[in-house]
């Protein structure tokens, strides 16, 4: 995972909380006036002059210095700033010019600033920060328009529109068709835009931030910002967490009302029946189980009779045969249309050693705890905490059939842990770490493998556990051996850090994030990408492959999910909903639905057909979520996060209903408890959606990870933070 709690991070801070003060007034020049005291300066004040000095000398360092200081000490109490109580121009009326004059160079550098010191800002911050760039872009377009720039508003509008095209494609492109300032008044989009105010919900230090930086960037562009902030958007403060009801919407308590309607009611006489989401989501994708050939599968069969007839023989009870479990839950009708084609993904020849792994799995299957009764059952839980890491351990990844955890470092090592006690032994008979005891037997539980040159942040297991994929701040991805415990290639070709990586359900391929925005495919035996997968506006930040393995899912700081098909190198799906950045996915083991969450502390459940949003779930509070897992039935969802909890919900209950109420996890009375221990138990408690089964919390220990085995007992992971 990307930049685990406790981590530093490279993105800085917005420009200090310091509430910005009013310029003292000048002077009047009469003779006759009598003398006045000497000017009272605030703090803030004092520290303003200053560093207009500094920075008028040339004292570069020293302002640095002074500004990172200045930040730390706490400001006197003063009232919350917002557009009727700050000293800034007073409000006209929407539609009505305003009277400044700015160049074209000025509107646009104002809009640039603000974007590049929102995407500079601290994740806790840029959700709310970044709600100001969509209507700022906007005005500053029809400003340059309005006051006769064509030829700059258009250089404006193609350099800057395409951050906007996802959420506001229909508005964007209505805006792109203006160009003489009559068109103002003939757009249905611009008037709505110049006659109403947008409106923004954003939280109290936000706003205090905000105005700080337009106030100390005024000269610079941020005055620009500033008074179009005054003149058309209206901020709204609130302490409350803002939830989008559906995918690719905007919050209706937000923007403008008479846009929504605009959006979804008939413009010029034509019905806009489906969003372009929703067109864009109509193309044929195929969910099935990928086709095997059909020798393999009739050797499988013949092996799993001959399994059959020996338990037979030694009188084994048992509650299926392995055959009968085969044909109901594994094997593919090859007549069924919504499976793919064995040549959508070539793959290399079943051997020997994956014969007796899909056995082995086929019996697991048929051994495994069943969470699919009427109503979904609870799954047992193993967590694992690791002590001692030093906040350095940054990623946890459980193999398939739960034997072994790998973990990923900042120090660029990777460390693997046996999980049911047998040895790490190395098939290298020089191996130095084959350690054994006086019989002979290698006793050695934990490998460090060595090789990347910067913080490791993703590592995967292949399906027969023969390979281990790692992935790292450096650039690079190393497949490993886990029978030598030797790196064997190195794949070059991103030209960022890589955030995650992800081995196929049917091996050879494998699938990384990377934060120059694109995913990438890759297969063990080429060094180079066979897929780049380019349309994120942001870091992609997780992998996931179907369980077909020919399509690819991605979820980026964009806040959208995509869904990409293999075979063609394009995106067939977009998920659209979260408001923050997405830190994991999980698919169905059905292939039918999918499940997003990260930053916005929600688990979104998808059906992948449609493209649509099932549900939301709602729990963790306002903590980021780390990790997801279905269990093999498909029934249970588990979610992991950094509240310290792994939490169980119900996949399949209010599934007709997208916006499910919010119910306690517990009852609260008032009877019997006094008023101290009631606001702390209330502070303490948190709410969450009906379809919340249960949690199991830790006492320090944020969850990196979930895993369900074939048995399906729930395994978790994290590191003690005490």
């Amino acid at each position: 995972m990307k930049q685990e709690p406790g981590d530093s991070s490279d993105k800085s801070a917005p420009s200090g909380s310091i509430t910005p003060q009013p310029k003292p007034p000048q002077q009047a020049n009469v003779s006759n006036q009598q003398p006045q005291k000497p000017q009272q300066f605030s703090a803030a004040d004092l520290n303003r002059i200053v560093l207009e000095y500094l920075n008028k000398k040339g004292y570069h360092k020293t302002e640095s210095m002074l500004r990172m200081e200045s930040s730390h000490i706490p400001a006197p109490p003063t009232n919350i700033p917002t557009p009727q109580t700050t000293n800034i121009s007073r409000p006209t009326a929407p539609g009505r010019a305003p009277e400044y004059s700015d160049d074209p160079a000025t509107i646009k550098r104002g809009y640039s600033i603000l974007k590049s010191w929102c995407e500079s800002s601290l994740d806790f911050y840029r959700p709310e920060l970044e709600k100001f760039l969509y209507p700022v872009f906007v005005h500053c377009y029809l400003d340059l328009i309005a006051r006769g720039y064509p030829s700059h508003a258009r250089e404006f509008y193609d350099k800057f529109s395409k951050d906007h095209s996802v959420l506001h494609e229909y508005e964007i492109s209505k805006l792109g068709g203006i160009s003489l300032k009559e068109h103002l008044q003939e757009n249905d989009v611009a008037k709505i835009f110049r006659s109403h105010k947008f409106k923004v919900l954003i939280g109290r230090t936000t706003f205090n931030l905000l105005l700080y930086f337009l106030n100390e960037n005024d000269a610079v562009g941020g005055g620009v910002v500033l008074r179009l902030i005054n003149q058309y958007i209206e901020p709204v403060i609130t302490t409350e967490a803002i939830a989008v009801e559906r995918e690719g919407e905007l919050n209706l308590s937000e923007g403008i009302v008479e846009l929504h309607t605009l959006n979804n009611t008939s413009i010029g006489g034509e019905q806009r029946e489906i969003s372009s989401v929703d067109a864009f989501n109509k193309k044929p994708v195929k969910l099935g189980k990928l086709q095997v050939d059909p020798e393999y599968s009739k050797e499988l069969e013949a092996e799993l009779k001959l399994k059959d007839e020996q338990e037979q023989a030694a009188q084994k009870k048992v509650s299926t045969t392995l055959l009968e479990e085969y044909r109901e839950n594994f094997k593919v009708d090859p007549n069924d249309e919504n499976n793919p084609s064995k040549d959508t993904l070539p793959l290399p020849l079943k051997s020997a050693q994956d014969l007796r792994n899909d056995i082995a799995m086929i019996q697991d299957s048929r051994a495994k705890i069943k969470l699919s009764a009427a109503q979904a059952s609870l799954p047992s839980v193993c967590m694992y905490t690791f002590h001692n890491t030093n906040n350095d351990l940054t990623c946890l990844k459980f193999n398939d059939d739960s034997t072994m955890v790998a973990s990923g470092f900042q120090d660029s090592f990777i460390k693997l842990w046996s999980i049911d006690g047998s040895p790490l032994r190395s098939l290298l008979k020089n191996d130095p770490y084959n350690q054994q005891n006086n019989d002979g037997v290698a006793v050695k539980g934990s490998r460090r493998l060595v090789g990347h040159s910067g913080a490791v942040y993703g590592v995967d297991f292949s399906p027969d556990n023969r390979y281990l994929i790692s992935c790292s701040e450096d650039k690079t991805v190393r497949l490993w051996s886990l029978d030598t415990y030797t790196c064997l290639v190195s794949y070059k070709g991103h030209s960022s850090s890589v955030w995650d990586v992800k081995f196929s359900p049917m091996g050879h391929y494998f699938a990384t994030a990377s934060h120059d925005q694109t995913a990438r495919l890759w297969s063990c035996d080429h060094i180079y990408p066979l897929r780049i997968f380019a349309g994120h506006l942001n870091d992609v930040d997780c992998v996931e492959f179907h369980p077909n393995s020919t399509y690819l899912f991605t979820g980026s700081s964009d806040k959208t999910a995509r869904m990409w098909d293999i075979a063609r190198g394009e995106c067939v799906r977009v998920f659209m909903g979260h408001s923050g950045a997405i830190n994991c996915l999980a698919v169905s083991p059905d292939g039918r639905w999918l499940a997003s969450a990260g930053e916005d502390s929600v688990v979104c459940l998808w059906d992948i057909s449609t493209g649509r949003r099932i549900k939301a779930m709602r729990g963790h509070g306002r903590s980021s979520i780390y990790s997801l897992a279905f269990s093999r039935e498909g029934t249970v969802l588990v979610s992991t996060g950094a509240d310290n909890s792994v939490r169980v919900w119900d996949v399949k209950k209010n599934t007709n209903s997208p916006s499910a109420q919010p119910e306690p996890i517990n009852d609260v009375t008032a009877q019997g408890i006094q008023k101290k221990t009631e606001d702390l138990r209330r502070r303490k408690e948190i709410v969450a959606t009906n379809d919340h089964m249960s949690v199991y919390f830790t006492k320090k220990t944020p969850v990196y990870t979930v895993h369900f085995t074939r048995r399906n007992l729930c395994l978790a992971g994290g590191v003690f933070g005490g």
